[in-house]
């Protein structure tokens, strides 16, 4: 493929985060490399530099979904924010925030809730739920706690209000310094029940 022009790049860039984004909405990948990929596939860019940014994923995400689903979208987050919520509420002892697509407002049909919650104790959580009389299975995540640096973190996958919730535990100082985003390089934006509240209501 010849080089192209600066406006040219850009639109291509344009045109692939705006397919990345229309897979990752209808078919729920949540892996934004794997969607980009697909969609440089499927419109036969394979050159690495007209690859767009994560972030300007994130940002075609939101496009497609205002302009596409509308108010059905609005409709979908607002469940998932109020089961976010009760989520929080019932492991409120371990100091539960809200992180991800939930947060941010591009969380899908597909997407369920991340929740960060802090426990020196994956078990202490479990036993929480089971006392909730919920349902969990357990999952491990891989996250850069900083720079170049990646760990391994124990979760727990269950349902509350039929929207599925991803808990993953961090130890007690976990949080003072939040995961690296794999969207856009910084520290995860996370918001605890007030703020959420505050979405809710706005």
């Amino acid at each position: 493929m010849g080089r192209k022009s600066g406006n040219g790049t850009d639109r291509a860039r344009t045109v692939l985060a705006q397919e990345a984004a229309r897979i990752i909405v209808e078919q729920g990948i949540s892996d934004f490399r794997l969607a980009k990929h697909k969609a440089a596939e499927r419109l036969g860019m394979s050159e690495r530099g007209s690859l767009p940014g994560n972030s300007e994923i994130e940002q075609a995400v939101a496009e497609y979904q205002q302009l596409f689903l509308g108010d059905s979208h609005s409709s979908v987050l607002q469940t998932m924010r109020h089961a976010a919520l009760a989520a929080m509420e019932l492991l409120a002892a371990f100091t539960p925030r809200v992180a991800g697509g939930v947060l941010h407002g591009t969380a899908g049909a597909h997407s369920p809730v991340d929740l960060h919650v802090f426990s020196d104790s994956v078990e202490q959580v479990a036993f929480c739920l089971e006392r909730g009389g919920v349902v969990y299975r357990p999952f491990d995540r891989r996250l850069k706690s900083r720079r170049g640096r990646s760990e391994s973190f124990a979760g727990l996958r269950f349902l509350l209000m039929e929207t599925p919730i991803e808990a993953t535990v961090f130890p007690f100082d976990g949080i003072r310094q939040a995961p690296i985003s794999p969207v856009d390089g910084r520290p995860m934006r996370r918001a605890d029940a007030r703020i959420l509240r505050e979405l809710l209501e706005s």
